[in-house]
C-alpha cells in the first residue's frame, strides 16, 4: 500500500510542485488549497499524513488544527512556514504536529519528515 499524503497550501505552484515530488516516489497525493476545501472532503485513509501550510487566507494551519474539524484528523501533521518563531514552534507541539519545517524545504528533509510522520503506521513506504 502507498502512503497518502494530503497537502493544504494556498500557493498553487507549492502544490503542483510537491505532489510531483511526491507522486514521483510513489505516493498518493491530494492538495487542497484550502482547510475548508481539505475538510469538506477528506475521508480518514491508513498510512496518510498531512502537509499543511501555517499562513493561509482566513486562518493559519494551526488554528485548523485547534479547531474541532481540524482536531479529530486523526493524522501525523507536518506543519511548513516562511516565518517561524519560538511562539509558533511551542503552539505547534502543543497541537501534535510531527514535524515543524521553514520554507524552503529541501525535498530530502521533507521526504525525511514524510516517512518519519508515517513511521507505525502500515504504509510499505
Amino acid at each position: 500500500m502507498s502512503a497518502r499524503v494530503f497537502i493544504v497550501d494556498d500557493d498553487e505552484a507549492v502544490r503542483d510542485s510537491l505532489k510531483l515530488l511526491l507522486e514521483s516516489y510513489g505516493m498518493d497525493v491530494e492538495d487542497y488549497g484550502s482547510t475548508a476545501e481539505f475538510a469538506r472532503h477528506y475521508r480518514p485513509r491508513p498510512a496518510a499524513c498531512l502537509i499543511l501550510d501555517q499562513h493561509l487566507p482566513g486562518s493559519t494551519g494551526l488554528d485548523f488544527l485547534s479547531s474541532t474539524e481540524g482536531s479529530s484528523l486523526g493524522l501525523p501533521v507536518i506543519l511548513l512556514t516562511g516565518r517561524a518563531d519560538a511562539a509558533l514552534r511551542a503552539r505547534a507541539d502543543q497541537l501534535g504536529v510531527s514535524k515543524f519545517l521553514e520554507k524552503p524545504v529541501a525535498d530530502d528533509v521533507l521526504l525525511a519528515a514524510i516517512h518519519q510522520a508515517l513511521d507505525g503506521q502500515a504504509c510499505g513506504c
